[in-house]
C-alpha cells in the first residue's frame, strides 16, 4: 500500500493517530526518548488533563448561573 492510498483509506482521526505512532516511533527507534519517558510524560498529559476537566465547570452548570 502507498502513502497516498493509506491517506484515502484512513479518515481523519485515524490519519491523525498513524501520524503520532510513526513520529514516537521513529524517536523512540532514534534514540530521541525512551519509550519509557513517553510514557512518563504520556500519562503526565492526561493527568493534568483530567485535573482541567474536573475543575471546570460543567455546562449544565455554567446554564444554571447564567440564568
Amino acid at each position: 500500500m502507498s502513502f497516498e492510498e493509506a491517506l484515502e483509506l484512513a479518515s481523519r482521526e485515524d490519519r491523525f493517530k498513524a501520524a503520532l505512532y510513526a513520529m514516537n516511533t521513529l524517536l523512540i527507534h532514534k534514540g530521541v526518548y525512551t519509550k519509557q519517558e513517553f510514557e512518563t510524560l504520556f500519562v503526565e498529559w492526561v493527568q493534568k488533563e483530567q485535573r482541567r476537566q474536573d475543575s471546570a465547570p460543567s455546562r449544565v452548570e455554567q446554564r444554571v448561573h447564567a440564568t
